[in-house]
């Protein structure tokens, strides 16, 4: 018995000492930088957008932010160099209002690095009209909220975690192949392979074509709250940070698809009314980039109906820098018009009859 008691509490000391030993190299390393600036020269592997925005936003430096969904993923920060800002990206894929608002909580949180090294002087931010058809509180995952609270009791499930040892700290020590802060998060669509019309075609499928037309204002009141819920609290309670708030240049698909599901009234309604509402604050600057024609009618710029070319991101940066396809307070109707003309131009009968032809 007393062996197997020494045997017990060996077993125990060890269990307890490597247990002890993986907390001190996650916290040291701390590769979700929940708990400290990035240590210098350490390989940082960054692709977990929802474990590692929040460390992000807390501890690294910056003066402001790029956030939304995918549409986002492209953009390099260098790009935002001309205009005097030391940006970082803090996306979520597939976001909905909600995911906006927890990044935009972890920036403004009174106790973080950012607010202790200055006020974040720009947010740039893409408006994804179909989403804020979400829920209000609905997240598009499932978020990690131990590494987003300040309970440090629930970090148990990052300071032993095995995933976190093996994947974020042992394998990046070995591989000293350190991700691009500059380009963090951005896809692996850079291969022209992806990014040609044929691909696009290939793999593109019309959804069924609806009879009834969705009323205009059907989805103004889902819009009205994730804005009031989710936004422009942030907007309003500083001042200091001028936000860009950008609708992004999807394809002449995702127009099709808006046609073929006869909502294409309520989506403009939609559109004016996120546009116009942003616009009332004087913080606010709106750009419009759906009526760039040469964009969105030329799918090898796309690898789908929405995603496009990390050069569509660069030309976004610099019009964000110069003023282009900006919208002021009562342009929204002007700029929608506009993509109205386009879509009204283009032959959406021989791009279905080509799509037929690519999937044969």
């Amino acid at each position: 018995m007393k062996n197997i008691r020494n045997a017990l509490t060996a077993f125990t000391v060890l269990t307890v000492l490597l247990l002890a030993a993986c907390a001190v190299l996650t916290v040291f390393v701390d590769p979700f930088f929940h708990y400290h600036r990035p240590l210098p020269g350490f390989p940082y592997v960054v692709d977990n957008e929802l474990s590692q925005n929040p460390g992000m936003a807390a501890n690294l430096e910056y003066d402001s932010i790029i956030t939304g969904s995918s549409m986002t993923l492209n953009f390099d920060t260098k790009d935002f160099l001309p205009m005097g800002l030391n940006t970082i990206k803090l996306c979520t894929n597939g976001a909905l209002p909600r995911d906006i608002a927890n990044v935009l909580t972890a920036v403004y949180d009174k106790d973080s690095h950012a607010r202790k090294t200055g006020p974040v002087k720009a947010a740039f931010i893409a408006v994804d009209g179909y989403t804020f058809g979400a829920g209000p509180k609905q997240t598009k995952y499932d978020q990690p909220y131990w590494l987003y609270d300040r309970n440090p009791f629930n970090d148990i499930r990052y300071l032993f975690s095995k995933d976190v040892i093996l994947e974020y700290i042992l394998r990046p020590m070995a591989e000293r192949e350190p991700t691009d802060l500059t380009r963090v998060y951005a896809t692996d669509w850079a291969d022209d392979f992806y990014y040609r019309k044929e691909w696009v075609l290939q793999n593109y499928r019309a959804p069924e074509r609806v009879a009834e037309e969705t009323p205009a204002d059907a989805y103004i009141e889902r819009t009205r709250i994730n804005l009031e819920t989710n936004i422009l609290p942030f907007i309003e309670s500083h001042p200091e940070t001028t936000f860009y708030m950008f609708f992004p240049p999807y394809s002449v698909l995702y127009w099709n698809n808006v046609l073929l599901e006869n909502h294409l009234e309520a989506t403009m309604r939609q559109y004016e009314f996120i546009g116009e509402t942003l616009l009332q604050h004087p913080n606010v600057r709106v750009f419009f980039f759906q009526h760039e024609k040469k964009i969105i009618t030329d799918l090898d710029l796309y690898m789908d109906l929405d995603h496009y070319r990390p050069e569509i991101n660069a030309f976004m940066a610099a019009c964000f820098a110069d003023g282009t396809d900006e919208v002021f307070p009562g342009g929204m109707k002007d700029a929608l018009d506009k993509t109205r003309k386009v879509i009204d131009s283009f032959d959406y009968d021989s791009l279905r009859k080509e799509t037929e032809q690519y999937r044969q």
